[in-house]
Formats: C-alpha cells, sequence, structure tokens
C-alpha cells in the first residue's frame, strides 16, 4: 500500500487542481481581445468566458454581463459548461472519497484491502475530471488559434487565449498527478499482495491436528477366538486305483492319487 507520504502528495495535488479547475471555469478570460493590426483601442480590454463578457477600461473597474439566454449560446460554450461543471463535481468527489481511504483515518477500519479499493475508485473519478477539464480547454484553444489565422475575419473579431486557459491546463495537470498517484499505487500495491498471498497467507483457515497415537497391541482379553472348521471325509468322483491308507493326522493338501479328499 502507498505509504503516508504519497497519499498526502496525492492530496495536495488534487485539492490544488480542484481550486483552478473551479477558478478556470467561473472567470470570464477565456477570450481576450488582440490588439494588432489597425484595433488601436488598446484602453479598452474585452473578455469572454463561459458565463459573462466583460469590458474593462483604463483606471476602471470592469464591468461584466451575463448571458441572457442559455439556448442562444453556441454549442460548443454549452459543451464546455456541461464539462467544467461535471469536472469540478467529479475532482471534488473524489478528493472526498479520497479521505476515507487514508491511512491516517479510521472511516473504513483496518481493512486494509477495503482502502484501497476505496482510493483506486477515488483516483479513476479524479482522472475523469482531468479530462473533463482538458477537453473544454483545448477545444476553445484550438478554436482562438484557428480564428485567429483566419483571414476571412477582421482584426475585432480576432481573440488571443485567456487566463483561464492557461489555469484550466495548469489545473488538468495537478488533477492527472493527484489521481495516478491514488490509482497506480494502489494498483500495483494490490497486485503485489495478491502475488504474496499465493506464497504464504497469515490469515488462513489453518487446524492443527493431533499426531497419530503410536500403535498398541492387543491385550489378551481383546483377542477374539474364531470358531474352527471341522473337515469331513467327501467321495472322489474319480478314485484312485491305488488305495491308501491315510493317518492319523491328515496332511493339510490332499493327495490327488487319493481316493478321499479332505474339505
Amino acid at each position: 500500500m502507498a505509504n503516508s507520504a504519497l497519499e498526502l502528495l496525492a492530496l495536495v495535488l488534487t485539492a490544488v487542481g480542484l481550486i483552478g479547475a473551479a477558478a478556470s471555469t467561473g472567470m470570464p478570460m477565456w477570450r481576450v481581445t488582440a490588439f494588432i493590426g489597425e484595433n488601436i483601442i488598446v484602453f479598452e480590454t474585452r473578455y469572454e468566458g463561459l458565463w459573462m463578457n466583460c469590458f474593462k477600461q483604463a483606471d476602471i473597474r470592469m464591468q461584466c454581463k451575463v448571458y441572457d439566454s442559455l439556448l442562444a449560446l453556441p454549442p460548443d460554450l454549452q459543451a464546455a459548461r456541461g464539462l467544467m461543471c461535471c469536472s469540478v463535481a467529479l475532482a471534488g468527489l473524489g478528493l472526498l472519497i479520497s479521505l476515507l481511504g487514508l491511512q491516517c483515518t479510521s472511516c473504513v477500519g483496518n481493512n486494509h484491502r477495503a482502502k484501497r479499493t476505496v482510493l483506486v475508485v477515488a483516483g479513476s473519478m479524479i482522472v475523469a475530471a482531468c479530462i473533463c477539464v482538458l477537453i473544454p480547454v483545448s477545444w476553445t484553444g484550438h478554436v482562438i488559434i484557428r480564428d485567429f489565422y483566419n483571414p476571412l475575419l477582421i482584426d475585432a473579431q480576432r481573440r488571443e487565449l485567456g487566463e483561464a486557459l492557461y489555469i484550466g491546463w495548469v489545473a488538468s495537470a495537478f488533477l492527472l498527478a493527484g489521481g495516478c498517484v491514488f490509482t497506480c499505487c494502489n494498483v500495483r500495491s494490490e497486485g503485489k499482495e495478491v502475488a504474496r498471498s499465493y506464497i504464504y497467507s497469515g490469515n488462513s483457515d489453518y487446524v492443527a491436528y493431533p499426531p497419530p497415537q503410536a500403535f498398541q497391541p492387543l491385550q489378551p482379553q481383546q483377542l477374539v477366538l474364531l470358531p474352527q472348521v471341522q473337515t469331513r471325509p467327501v467321495l472322489s468322483r474319480h478314485p484312485s486305483s491305488s488305495y491308501s491308507y491315510q493317518s492319523r493326522q491328515p496332511s493339510r493338501y490332499p493327495s490327488v492319487r487319493s481316493g478321499v479328499a479332505y474339505l
């Protein structure tokens, strides 16, 4: 299992990534006015974000206006809103779930296997949050660069990359690092413990049986006398031509030449 230092490092990285994702979601600095060519109005800056448009003049505070209609927004902006909200939700849930599986907490008890499973689930959610941040930020950056070099647009319509995009990229990197530390370290530890359990498991249901007792000979009173079978003479079907008298104590195996066999 990952040690406490790695767990705390992943926790800090995830927290920083969550703060950056939330800041990038709420900031209006996704698109910034580009001062190029004939656009000489440098004392006025326009910002376009996910939720509002803002104007800032020299030595005057910023004035912002929230978008009037959600359905009137372009599809890429609506998708960016949804993905950024999902990323903040996933990162927050992953951060809270990871607190349950830390070594310094006892919410799951002393079940190390359950703690590893909790950390792997939390790491997967954090990595998913990283992907949700990276998609809208990268797509918006691609659209801005594409429109900037579009010859059909005038200089006043061109935009540059805003601060919120850079914060989103940095936040996705922090989220990816925190999620990978949570996931990879605990999956590797799980595999090592499973391999070790095949060699010897200290918690196996081993039962020690007493050694067998030494063989003890039977006592005279334990002996059982079997009845003896008495033999009786039986006439042979093919008697021999030569007859011989048997002794008083006949042999165990009667002679073939004998006319009488004993059973």
